[in-house]
């Protein structure tokens, strides 16, 4: 008997995502509607996906550690990936204060009078340093604090090497829980076209072109600078580093692109991202360790946007920002990057640490605020994306460094 063929998940999303475009347009006189009856149902898929992502974050970061069965391999991948992510953010803050500036001449000239916007005060450093250790084993799985949760499962996957043979029961019994939460996902991913369709769908409605068509060249400018840093820097990476064809890559990637570019959650895409790179070949152990902590402390579509964002504020305001004031953006952006938390609306957070690090008006932020959740959905794109090409380029590393390859 002859297989069903079924139409691949990537294509279903993309379906999904120009229907609710139509959708969005047609239901605009009626968008209290759209947020009313429609919203909801993409609201309980994002709540779908933010619980699985903390199981699957946790035991797949033990069973990741546990199956290298080494602590030196774990810091071997672990300083790679943090080293990488880092650089990354560090071009990509580059590359949206280049586009920044030559594109400024078509930013539109808005009034700056009658701002407000109330920035969310900075956690300091020694805070942000303080807040990554959890104080009980509850409170990270309660409040999804990622970054606690990579270090509890860091601590309980090595202890789980050192006690030795005794280890087995615990190894089967993680590993098993690991299956139960990936079965679990995937019948969470399969609702991915409906949950894309009742996320987009009233936002398109609210929005509509007029309020777009204002701030039309920023997010033009914004959209370049994301689809030029994964173009270049990443296919660069992927081709030289990962030894892989970035044809190839970005092909097994569309699905979680599709995704993002709907959800404007790295947190939530994550689920989607480890199928993915598993099909680009990367070692489950590798993608369960690289992508986790991509998805808390790598943002580089984030990094391009504060870029953007500051010299359109700047000029609003008729500042010209020097080249200290840019490094000084280039080292806060990327700083500020590993304490912010992978969710929609983390970039306003950044954006106000960004704009005080040199002197401007934190309400210059009201101008974008309106459009953030379109800045949202491109930069939460490159974020998953550099996720992935970190997998991919960490595997190959790793692989060479055993004579694997």
């Amino acid at each position: 008997m002859k297989e069903k063929k079924t139409m691949s998940l990537a294509a279903q999303i993309f379906i999904a995502l120009v229907a609710a475009i139509i959708a969005g347009l047609l239901l605009q006189p009626q968008a209290a509607f759209a947020n009313s009856y429609i919203k909801p149902f993409g609201t309980i898929f994002l709540n779908l996906l933010k619980f699985i992502v903390v199981p699957i974050v946790l035991f797949s970061i033990m069973c990741g550690i546990i199956s290298m069965q080494d602590i030196r391999k774990v810091g071997s991948v672990g300083l790679k990936t943090v080293v990488y992510y880092l650089c990354t953010t560090a071009f990509a803050i580059i590359v949206g204060l280049i586009g920044g500036n030559l594109f400024k001449g078509l930013f539109p000239a808005i009034a700056t009078t009658e701002l407000s916007y109330e920035a969310a005060a900075p956690t300091p450093f020694m805070d942000t340093l303080v807040n990554i250790f959890p104080s009980n084993i509850v409170s990270p799985l309660v409040n999804a604090n990622m970054l606690q949760i990579i270090v509890m499962a860091l601590l309980i996957g090595f202890s789980i090497i050192l006690i030795g043979p005794k280890n087995e029961k615990i190894i089967e019994g993680i590993t098993t829980l690991n299956d139960v939460f990936m079965k679990c996902m995937e019948m969470i991913l399969k609702l991915s076209p409906i949950g894309v369709f009742c996320l987009l769908c009233p936002v398109v409605a609210s929005n509509g072109p007029q309020i777009i068509g204002s701030l039309a060249m920023v997010l033009l400018t914004a959209y370049i600078c994301y689809i030029v840093h994964s173009l270049v820097v990443y296919s660069t990476a992927v081709k030289t580093m990962g030894g892989m064809s970035p044809a190839k890559f970005f092909k097994e990637m569309l699905p979680a692109i599709i995704f993002a570019f709907s959800s404007a959650s790295s947190v939530g895409t994550l689920p989607i991202n480890l199928e993915c790179t598993e099909k680009l070949g990367v070692d489950r152990e590798i993608s369960s360790f690289v992508l986790p902590l991509g998805a808390t402390i790598n943002m580089d579509g984030t990094a391009i946007y504060q870029g953007v964002c500051a010299i359109f504020i700047a000029s609003c305001y008729g500042i010209n920002l020097t080249l200290p004031q840019m490094m000084t953006i280039v080292l806060t952006a990327t700083l500020a990057s590993i304490g912010t938390a992978g969710v929609p609306g983390a970039g306003m957070v950044m954006l106000a640490m960004v704009l005080a690090s040199v002197g401007l008006p934190v309400e210059g932020i009201a101008l974008v605020a309106g459009v953030d959740r379109i800045f949202d959905m491109g930069r939460t794109v490159v974020n998953i994306t550099g996720d992935a090409s970190c997998c991919v380029i960490v595997n190959r590393l790793e692989k060479k460094r055993e004579g694997k390859i």
